[in-house]
């Protein structure tokens, strides 16, 4: 069954997880970066009902860091959001990133897309916010500063961006990679992004493919609106022609162009709002 809301893909566009990562391979666009000098690999986050795991990445022997929280994609906390991870930790910063869906099952396991919706689909909206608290408090404890609070998140995580915005007054700057902005209220997810704008306390930098098969432009100009009426520092930058998903190094939709683009802004956004 399909859930708009926690999904979205080019239309007619049907992929295993082995198939983006083989086809992006094969065309040699897959980052790497290294870990030399980094602290980084799995961690353990002690959350409300038990541990999650977690991937993060520091300087090596950093202390007092601004502290990046990485929300994935629908596929979990695979090799690039670990490489994600390292580049902001190249960057000076610490960065972790949680895995959301350890509780309903393990998606390292899962090649299919169908099998990954029903497994996303049981996730709920407030379990994902207490988790982020969870890996925040954790970051902060091992390395990070507290007081200088970042997020970021691609796909369905760039949807989680906007709400956790919204729901930790701790934060002090996100960037959301074309995340989901409306969408039909739900016991998981009552409220959607354009419904708490008025809630959203750190300035939030959208970025939005003009050509996304999955979220409709006029959506995104409806939030871009919503923002401006209510007096928000929060931006919406849209890549006209560009696809969803065009910062995915290893998936056939990635664009380096815009792909640069976007991390180079998302780099400015952050020092611009003191999270450097």
């Amino acid at each position: 069954m399909r859930n708009p809301d926690f999904i979205n893909f080019e239309p007619k566009t049907r992929f295993t997880r082995r198939e983006f990562v083989m086809t992006s391979v094969a065309a040699s666009t897959q980052i790497t970066t290294d870990s030399r000098g980094l602290t980084a690999g799995e961690v353990k986050i002690a959350a409300k009902d038990g541990e999650i795991p977690a991937y993060r990445a520091m300087p090596a022997g950093g202390k007092n860091l601004p502290t990046v929280l990485v929300v994935h994609e629908i596929f979990g906390v695979h090799e690039h959001i670990k490489d994600v991870c390292r580049r902001f930790a190249k960057a000076g910063y610490l960065a972790i990133a949680p895995e959301m869906f350890a509780r309903q099952g393990d998606l390292s396991k899962l090649d299919d897309i169908d099998q990954i919706r029903p497994i996303v689909a049981k996730v709920t909206d407030a379990q994902v916010m207490s988790d982020l608290d969870a890996a925040a408090g954790w970051a902060a404890k091992h390395g990070g500063n507290p007081a200088k609070l970042a997020i970021t998140g691609f796909c369905w995580g760039g949807r989680v961006t906007w709400l956790y915005a919204a729901h930790n007054q701790d934060v002090m700057a996100g960037v959301a990679w074309y995340g989901r902005v409306v969408g039909q209220a739900s016991e998981l997810s009552p409220k959607h992004p354009i419904d708490l704008v008025s809630d959203i306390n750190a300035p939030v930098l959208g970025l939005y493919g003009g050509a996304d098969g999955g979220i409709p432009n006029d959506t995104v100009d409806k939030m871009r609106a919503a923002l401006k009426a209510a007096g928000k520092k929060s931006e919406i930058h849209t890549y006209p022609g560009m696809p969803h998903a065009f910062h995915a190094d290893y998936r056939p939709s990635y664009r380096k162009e815009a792909a640069d683009d976007g991390w180079k802004r998302l780099l400015d956004w952050f020092r611009k709002h003191g999270v450097a």
